[in-house]
C-alpha cells in the first residue's frame, strides 16, 4: 500500500527518469513543481534556489500546497488570477507578495505554466517559478524620516504624505512592512500614519519577466529530454488525441479533496477506461497512477472472482444502473480483498451519462477509523462529492480553451 510520500516520489518516477532530479537540480533560479493529480495539488519539487529564498527545507515543502507561502498581505485578487489560471490551465504571470519560513515579506513575480502529458493532453504537473522583484534601497525614506521630521533637518508635513507620494514609487515591499510592525509597537510611526498599508506593491521588470520565461523554458527542456526515457512524453503545449477524455485540472483537484477509494471511467471510450483514480484507490490496490489511468477495471480481478458477480457489473453497465456488489479483486503484489463495490452512471450537463464512478470499501477495514456512517452511505456520499466534483466541468464546458 503507498503512503503519501511514495505517490509523490511516482509523481517523477513514473514519468521521467531516474536522474531527472539532479538536472533540475543544476539549473539556476527558484522553482517548483506541483501535481494536481495528487489530492491537495502538493508540490513534488523544489529547487534549491526556491529551497534557499524561502528558508524552508525540501522535507517542510514537499507533499504540502504553495498556500504555505500567503501571508496576511497577499493579495487574495492575485491568489483567485492563479485558481483560475490552474482551472483554464493556462500559464500565468502574476506580481505576488508571499512570505519566507522566518515571516518576512518577498514581492516576488509568479509565473506558473501547465506542462501536459503528450498522449493524453491533460495536465501532467504545472511548474511556478519565482523571480524576487528588484527595489531600491529602503534608506530613501525608511531611513531618513523619524516622527515625521526629515534628518536632513526639514520638517515634514506628515509620513503619510512621503509614504503614499515618493515612496510609493521608490520603496518595495520590506521597507514598508517594517515600518508598519515598528508601528503597531507605537514606537516609530506617528498619527499621520495610520492607515497607510503595509506594502505598497512592486511590479517586475520587463527583464524579470524575461528571465521567469526563459526558467520555464529551461525547465520544460528538462522534463520533455528525461520524459523521453520513460514514454510518458510531456510537452507545453496540449496536443489533443481523437476520443481521448480530458478531465480540467480544476476538476482533478476537486477530485483530489476526495478522501473515498474511487475510480471515474469513461463510457464513451473503447472499453470504458478510467479516466481518474483517487489516492485512497491507489493506496487500496498498490498500483501507481500511470499503471491505472486508460485500463479496464477488470485488471483487479483474478483467478477467483466470481464470474456471475462479474456479469452482474457488466448489466447493470449495459442498462445503466447503478448496483453494489460483494467481490474478490486482487491487488498488485497479488493478494486478495473482498471488495464492496458500489457502481452508479454519472450524469452531464445535457443529461446523458458521461460516466461510471465505481466505489470500493475494504470488507475487513470497512469500519476503521471511528466512521459511524455504513457502507452504503459512506459510498452513495462518494458518488455525491464526484457529482459535485464534476460540475464545475460542465459549467465551464462552454468556455473556449487556448
Amino acid at each position: 500500500m503507498e503512503s503519501p510520500s511514495a505517490l509523490i516520489e511516482q509523481s517523477f518516477d513514473g514519468r521521467y527518469s531516474s536522474s531527472v532530479r539532479e538536472a533540475l537540480d543544476e539549473l539556476p533560479g527558484s522553482f517548483t513543481i506541483t501535481d494536481p493529480c495528487i489530492g491537495g495539488h502538493p508540490i513534488v519539487f523544489a529547487s534549491p534556489g526556491f529551497l534557499k529564498m524561502s528558508g524552508y527545507s525540501r522535507e517542510e515543502v514537499i507533499g504540502r500546497n504553495g498556500r504555505i507561502f500567503q501571508g496576511p498581505g497577499t493579495d487574495r485578487r492575485s491568489v483567485m488570477e492563479i485558481r483560475e489560471a490552474i482551472r483554464e490551465e493556462r500559464p500565468i504571470q502574476v506580481n505576488l507578495l508571499n512570505y519566507r519560513k522566518d515571516g518576512t515579506p518577498l514581492w516576488m513575480l509568479f509565473h506558473m505554466s501547465p506542462v501536459f502529458d503528450r498522449d493524453g493532453g491533460g495536465v501532467a504537473h504545472f511548474v511556478a517559478v519565482q523571480v524576487p522583484i528588484s527595489r531600491p534601497r529602503r534608506r530613501s525614506c525608511a531611513a531618513n524620516w523619524r516622527n515625521g521630521v526629515n534628518l536632513s533637518g526639514e520638517v515634514g508635513g506628515g509620513l503619510r504624505d512621503v509614504l503614499l507620494g515618493s515612496c510609493r514609487r521608490e520603496v518595495c515591499s520590506d521597507s514598508l512592512a517594517e515600518l508598519g510592525h515598528v508601528s503597531a509597537f507605537g514606537s516609530v510611526l506617528d498619527s499621520d500614519s495610520r492607515g497607510v498599508e503595509a506594502e505598497e506593491p512592486c511590479e517586475a521588470s520587463d527583464s524579470e519577466k524575461r528571465r521567469a520565461a526563459s526558467a520555464i523554458g529551461d525547465i520544460m527542456s528538462v522534463l520533455t529530454r528525461y520524459s523521453e526515457s520513460t514514454g510518458r512524453l510531456v510537452c507545453g503545449k496540449r496536443f489533443f488525441c481523437p476520443g481521448s477524455s480530458l478531465l480540467s485540472s480544476s476538476v482533478i483537484i476537486s477530485l483530489g479533496r476526495i478522501k473515498q477509494s474511487f475510480v471515474l471511467t469513461d463510457v464513451h471510450l473503447p472499453d470504458m477506461p478510467i479516466v481518474y483514480a483517487s489516492d485512497a484507490f491507489l493506496k487500496l490496490t498498490g498500483y501507481s497512477r500511470h499503471e491505472v489511468l486508460g485500463r479496464n477495471c477488470r485488471f483487479l480481478n483474478g483467478m477467483d472472482t466470481d464470474q456471475s458477480t462479474l456479469f452482474q457489473i457488466k448489466e447493470c453497465i449495459r442498462i445503466r444502473q447503478p448496483c453494489t456488489v460483494r467481490i474478490l479483486n486482487y491487488r498488485k503484489d497479488g493478494n486478495s480483498f473482498w471488495n464492496l463495490l458500489h457502481i452508479s452512471p454519472v450524469r452531464n450537463a445535457s443529461g446523458k451519462i458521461a460516466y461510471f464512478v465505481g466505489v470500493q470499501i475494504e470488507e475487513d477495514c470497512e469500519n476503521q477509523g471511528g466512521d459511524a456512517l455504513s457502507p452504503e452511505m459512506r459510498q452513495r456520499s462518494t458518488v455525491g462529492a464526484v457529482k459535485v466534483a464534476l460540475r464545475t466541468m460542465s459549467i465551464g464546458a462552454g468556455t473556449s480553451r487556448s
